[in-house]
């Protein structure tokens, strides 16, 4: 039997539509592998009710078919489904290692990327690696078609996840088909700034490259007092606040010293609107990791 920790992650940070992507030191899914004749899945945890433990309807069973690595599979969820803190993701990344280490089948991490991502195409339709990236890898990532470089980086973050859900699918039917020239420009410009920022992990760069004009605005709108969210945590000091991947988390960079005072800034903005949420108080972590 192999267990797997995998965190959770970011994607976007902003101005990286499906580009950039960061592994938060906290939440995280447990996946435990053991062989088997053909793939079987248990779902316990956070939203367990919600996840389809057939095979064919769950990341972690493309992930065995794509390794050929049949296994009985037990996820204990630590990230919410459909949070933008990389669910979905995380199983998939921690399905990969841990198979891979199971079978022998000697995938480098960055091998491993596309493999996971086969995962995700089971819950978004697409095989996008903006979240499996950072979550196999661990730190800062950058994906293109090419492949996924990564850096170490400190940055303290506060992730408030709201009790509400907003699909990846949903998300992605908001996302405009045009842009400017005058928001490309400005957009190449935050997504190098914060890459600056994350190779120096200094925050206030970071925060200032996570401003977006583009695809930020339109999911901002799936959001419950989304707005007032921001305002409140940049009021108690963040350097920069934007939607974790396609939402409904909030994501904000800062000074490790306020994390618990955007925390609970957060927190009690969402109250205002009626929401229920909670805040991790987190860094940018390591990828998945062998237990």
């Amino acid at each position: 039997m192999i267990t797997v920790r995998a965190p959770a992650t970011s994607a976007n940070l902003g101005s990286g539509f499906d580009v950039f992507g960061a592994a938060l030191a906290s939440p995280a899914d447990v996946v435990r592998v053991e062989k088997a004749e053909r793939t079987t899945i248990d779902v316990t945890g956070v939203g367990s009710q919600f996840i389809p433990e057939d095979p064919d309807g769950n990341t972690v069973g493309a992930v065995a078919e794509e390794l050929d690595a049949p296994a009985h599979i037990q996820i204990d969820k630590g990230v919410r489904p459909a949070s933008g803190l990389g669910s979905s993701a995380a199983s998939a990344a921690a399905a990969a290692v841990a198979l891979n280490e199971l079978y022998d089948r000697g995938y480098t991490r960055e091998e491993l990327v596309p493999v996971a991502a086969e995962g995700e195409a089971v819950v978004s339709g697409v095989a996008h690696a903006d979240n499996v990236a950072p979550a196999i890898m661990g730190g800062f990532t950058v994906t293109t078609g090419t492949g996924t470089n990564s850096v170490d980086a400190e940055v303290p973050l506060v992730a408030c996840l709201p009790d509400v859900a907003v699909s990846t699918r949903d998300a992605r039917r908001v996302v405009p088909d045009e842009a400017t020239m005058d928001q490309l420009v400005e957009t190449v410009g935050n997504a190098a700034t914060l890459t600056i920022g994350m190779c120096r992990s200094d925050p206030e760069l970071v925060g200032v490259g996570m401003e977006d004009s583009v695809v930020t605005p339109a999911r901002a709108e799936l959001i419950t007092g989304y707005h007032d969210v921001r305002d409140a945590a940049l009021e108690a000091g963040a350097t920069g606040v934007t939607v974790s991947g396609a939402g409904p988390a909030i994501l904000a960079a800062c000074k490790a010293d306020d994390r618990r005072t955007i925390a609970a800034a957060m927190v009690d903005a969402f109250a205002n609107e009626g929401v229920e949420s909670r805040a991790y108080q987190t860094r940018i972590g390591e990828g998945a990791t062998i237990l």
